[in-house]
């Protein structure tokens, strides 16, 4: 067997058991969205009989966010949640806009828990985690919500998670869904929707479900603040400080709830460069945990969280190098048949044509699936989207990987740090 059938065999093997992974994950999430909105009466009822709310401080990290603050402070303290319970603290994190000045205004108009903390050059400008770790100095609360400052949650959105929080003292934290308020805006946006969709029922929705696994998604989230206590804060080194804290949350023996009927809405990127720079930072924060947690996995007694870290290794490693693999030899094929050479020929037996159309169906009905759960969102227009999903947006995030590995690599080697980049607003 020649050594291009050998990548070709791995490369055809490591895909088709992430795409069943997935399908797996995809049957979980279905399987949790239909035990969960059975539910959802009798948990309504439960919700608006309780009367035991703990004081609850929400952190919103904010570095120059003019465009976008006042609507969410204006949002999350709309929520219904008792107001002398509620404390607001929005962190203007040396922000060079009129960020401050809107605050202020904020500030000196509403009627409401509302305090703002202003970093210096000494103090701030690290990242969120830094932001969080000030922001959770000055809070009383005996829970720690976490939103993001482009946020908009729904009215009940706070109380879902505080219930859960309540009733399952086991859970250190719960989290929530992340809806895309400018889905409608580009192509663009309509690729991220379906993706926050998809990322919600299968890893958060389908993971929960089989394993009783999910990770914090950075926004909607609450935290018991005795946890953070223990934790010692967020890891200020964490470019994607959600994912780091879920595993130390898990390694401290507490659960992680996911409450999907709790819904904020946020602004994606309507741009390739302001989606490219945001994505970049997430892949590189993953590596980070990877790279961080990876060869404690054999030390940890968590199968859960081992396998969540050979996930992520998986999706970075193993399955992209799968698909450049695949790519690689297809090409190179074709320029071997141009100029009369089998030196890259397959010479596997079997209909392969065939087996990557049953994996681009695998692709569409994952999908689909997601795209059933919410209302609005199993329409012609997005399943049309998704058709054209695996041959752009997914291809995009193949580049994006390839870039993020190298990149974090060079920072290893020129012992380089890792600088928080801000998403930017429209």
């Amino acid at each position: 067997m020649k050594t291009v059938d050998l990548f070709f065999l791995y490369s055809i093997i490591s895909i088709w058991i992430m795409l069943v992974y997935q399908l797996i994950l995809a049957f979980g999430g279905y399987s949790y969205y239909k035990k969960l909105y059975d539910q959802k009466d009798v948990m309504d009822l439960a919700i608006k009989a309780y009367k035991n709310w703990p004081t609850v401080s929400i952190l919103i990290p904010a570095h120059n966010e003019e465009r976008v603050i006042e609507k969410t402070v204006r949002s999350v303290l709309s929520m219904d949640y008792p107001k002398e319970k509620l404390e607001l603290i929005v962190i203007n994190d040396n922000s060079s806009d009129k960020t401050g000045e809107i605050l202020k205004k904020l500030k000196e108009r509403i009627n409401g828990n509302l305090k703002i903390i202003t970093t210096t050059k000494e103090n701030g400008g690290k990242g969120k985690s830094n932001a969080l770790n000030i922001g959770f100095e000055e809070s009383n609360g005996e829970i720690i919500g976490i939103y993001d400052a482009d946020n908009t949650p729904n009215i009940n959105a706070l109380k879902y998670l505080v219930y859960q929080i309540q009733i399952n003292k086991n859970y250190g934290a719960v989290i929530g869904k992340f809806r895309t308020r400018n889905k409608k805006r580009n192509p663009l946006t309509r690729f991220i929707n379906i993706e926050t969709l998809s990322f919600q029922w299968l890893s958060q929705g389908g993971r929960y479900f089989i394993f009783g696994f999910a990770t914090i998604p950075g926004t909607n989230f609450v935290i018991r603040r005795s946890i953070v206590e223990e934790l010692g804060g967020w890891d200020i080194k964490a470019i994607t400080e959600d994912t780091e804290v879920s595993i130390r949350i898990y390694l401290l023996g507490y659960e992680i709830g996911f409450m999907p009927l709790s819904v904020t809405f946020e602004q994606e990127p309507e741009t390739l460069r302001v989606w490219f720079k945001q994505r970049l930072r997430w892949v590189k924060g993953n590596l980070y945990v990877i790279h961080k947690y990876l060869f404690k996995v054999i030390k940890m007694k968590s199968f859960r969280i081992a396998l969540d870290i050979f996930y992520f290794f998986s999706t970075y490693f193993i399955f992209l190098t799968s698909v450049v693999i695949s790519d690689l030899i297809f090409i190179l094929g074709l320029i071997g048949q141009y100029y009369g050479t089998d030196l890259f020929t397959v010479n596997v037996p079997g209909n392969f044509l065939i087996v990557w159309l049953l994996a681009y169906t695998l692709f569409i009905l994952e999908i689909s699936i997601v795209l059933y759960f919410e209302k609005g969102e199993g329409n012609f227009s997005n399943f049309i989207y998704t058709l054209l999903m695996y041959f752009t947006y997914c291809q995009l995030w193949i580049v994006l990987s390839i870039h993020a590995l190298i990149s974090y690599i060079k920072d290893l080697i020129y012992k380089k740090e890792f600088k928080w980049v801000k998403t930017e607003r429209f």
